[in-house]
């Protein structure tokens, strides 16, 4: 078996025996490793998952410092690699985002959480959110932008994706389909008035704990544009569907000029 070029050991990673929910498989695996490996296909060199990421700078191997980039018909920069770990083999993966991701929080670790509340905003997630900003306890965050006195101070819920267009997770919702993150966001961070939310989202948002706080001074999601000067708004009007009825409604307005939402 190939050794990894970065730390020299086997490409397995040992599992607890717990966390193998087949208890037949508990019993026939003696060794309880799975395989942890990274072929970078440009130049065939191996790594450990966690040790690529490590090593990575530019777009050389960090090994035989050959150029691993290559770019897609459209023009695009890619690293295509082959990852085997245990959801099986995947061939022709595309790593770069997750290298790029990942050297830029070596530089501003201080975002991590900030890019975990976008991939929730992805995901769906209402439950990881709301668990991330109840339990805020680090001096360089600050949720609804209550940081005070910290020159790191990081708005969580209106952070915009340097390495994604500039998305907030309002941005990010709409791209995926996510209502009910959409909901959560205008909840906690716009001004729209209580009377415009369906009882269901209220009632919901109560039983989670999402408690809304006072948006007097404070930046409404809505007005926030990507590098691409799109507001939220401008986003679901190129999207349609579901959110046709958001743009109709008014609800996704930066400025309502005096109209209020369709209810």
């Amino acid at each position: 078996m190939s050794e990894c070029k970065t730390c020299g050991k086997l490409l397995t990673i040992e599992i607890d025996p717990e966390e193998v929910e087949d208890e037949d498989d508990q019993a026939t695996s003696s060794e309880n490793v799975i395989p942890d490996s990274v072929e970078l296909k440009t130049c065939g060199c191996h790594f450990h998952w966690q040790c690529l990421l490590d090593a990575y700078e530019i777009t050389q191997c960090p090994s035989c410092s050959s150029n691993i980039l290559s770019h897609t018909p459209s023009g695009a920069e890619q690293i295509l690699c082959n990852v085997d770990n245990e959801g099986g083999l995947l061939e022709g993966f595309d790593i770069l985002p997750v290298l790029k991701e990942e050297s830029y929080l070596k530089a501003f670790p201080e975002e991590r959480k900030c890019r975990a509340f976008l991939e929730f905003c992805a995901e769906g997630d209402v439950g990881a959110i709301l668990d991330l900003i109840n339990g805020e306890e680090d001096e360089d965050f600050s949720v609804n932008g209550n940081g005070e006195g910290a020159a790191k101070s990081i708005d969580v819920l209106r952070y915009q994706d340097p390495l994604g267009s500039m998305s907030t997770g309002l941005h990010v919702a709409i791209a995926n389909g996510q209502e009910e993150i959409a909901w959560l966001l205008l909840l906690l961070v716009s001004s729209l008035e209580p009377q415009f939310f369906p009882s269901d989202v209220i009632q919901a948002a109560e039983t989670l704990g999402a408690k809304r706080e006072e948006q007097t001074g404070k930046v409404d999601i809505r007005v926030l544009e990507d590098s691409e000067h799109r507001t939220a708004e401008n986003l679901a009007k190129g999207h349609g569907g579901k959110w046709d009825e958001w743009v109709q409604s008014g609800r996704l307005k930066p400025v309502l000029d005096g109209i209020l939402p369709v209810v």
